[in-house]
């Protein structure tokens, strides 16, 4: 049975050896790999980082452009309060200006409906009298 041993024990060291020099070209195999996944890797970032850098440009002009639209909408927005608010004092002016104006024209008019209700009757009094007058001489 020490043959039989022998040539089993030499049966296991041949598969062990087998195995050892699978083990060896599959790790072979794995070095080449990562070196081909790190050149791929670093071709990829050579050719992807000047996307990335426009990409980074256009996101800082767009930021730029958002900021300055920000700002002139704010500007309009006073713009516009201002406008309103100076609108608004034209208007309240106006409205004293014509509220007096209309006061000082009605008191004038009344003043003048006044005078000429004091013509009349002073003109019908004085009729009056005449023809009272007259009356008198009338026989």
């Amino acid at each position: 049975m020490t043959d039989w041993a022998e040539v089993f024990l030499g049966v296991i060291a041949a598969a062990t050896l087998v195995t050892a020099i699978g083990q060896i070209g599959v790790l072979v195999a794995a070095g080449r790999l990562a070196r081909r996944i790190q050149r791929l890797t670093d071709k990829v970032e050579r050719e992807l980082t000047p996307l990335f850098e426009h990409v980074n440009a256009i996101g800082r002009d767009a930021s730029r452009a958002a900021s300055i639209a920000a700002a002139q909408v704010e500007r309009a927005d006073r713009l516009f309060a201002d406008l309103a608010a100076r609108l608004e004092r034209l208007m309240n002016t106006v409205q004293v200006a014509a509220g007096g104006t209309v006061r000082e024209g009605a008191a004038l008019l009344a003043g003048f409906r006044a005078a000429l209700r004091v013509i009349r009757d002073t003109r019908a009094a004085t009729a009056r009298a005449r023809a009272e007058d007259e009356d008198g001489l009338f026989i």
